[in-house]
């Protein structure tokens, strides 16, 4: 589990993709303090395995179905990647729960100055517009976000200055690929709220049905 705070901008380094999967060597420096094989690291938001520590980086496998749901296979050498390792029992929540499990892949669109900030605007795939709602939370290329204004279509984010230097927000071009994970527990009250929601709408069409069958007589 992650909380959507970047702990690093790393760079990869180099990948080696095929439509089987890959691996990808990231370049880093602060994340390396305590990595071990095995742990895990959100790249990009994505939840991946270590599978080598270096002196100035680590290496992770990716699976042909990470490459699907996310960016990866959108990257390059030399791209900025957001990297934060897994929390820990006891460390401060300061973002929210993200699990680097990507839920779709968006597109950034636009970004224009509001005062020493930025409002950037990406683009949603439409199955995801169910979970998105004002001032609710987003992670972006695995940051953990805050949704400021929201379409059919869209949704846009404030930065600060802050997020700006410490992430990848600041190298994003137009058309850019971004992973997307809603939140959690929008997910989990929509689950819990499917039996109820089923019955309201077995209700409904047999009122319907009964009106009908009411008009039926009465002609």
């Amino acid at each position: 589990m992650f909380t959507g705070l970047i702990e690093e901008v790393g760079r990869i380094r180099q990948l080696a993709l095929t439509s089987a999967g890959g691996e990808v060597r990231v370049e880093a420096r602060a994340v390396l303090e305590d990595l071990r094989v095995g742990a895990s690291i959100a790249v990009n938001g994505v939840c991946v395995t270590v599978t080598g520590v270096e002196r100035d980086g680590f290496r992770t496998q990716l699976s042909a179905e990470t490459l699907r749901r996310t960016t990866f296979g959108q990257l390059r050498a030399g791209r900025a990647v957001n990297l934060e390792r897994a929390l820990r029992p006891g460390d401060r929540l300061g973002g929210h729960i993200v699990q680097g499990h990507v839920d779709g892949v968006g597109r950034f669109l636009e970004r224009r100055p509001e005062g020493e900030s930025w409002i950037f605007r990406f683009a949603f795939p439409s199955e995801l517009r169910r979970y998105l709602v004002p001032k609710g939370s987003i992670a972006v290329d695995g940051i953990s976000l805050t949704i400021a204004g929201l379409s059919d279509a869209w949704f846009e984010v404030a930065i600060i200055p802050h997020t700006f230097r410490m992430t990848n927000l600041r190298e994003l071009r137009p058309g850019d690929g971004v992973n997307l994970e809603v939140d959690i527990l929008a997910k989990y009250v929509e689950r819990m709220m499917e039996p109820l929601l089923a019955h309201v709408r077995s209700k409904a069409s047999n009122v319907a049905f009964e009106h009908f069958t009411d008009q039926e007589r009465e002609g």
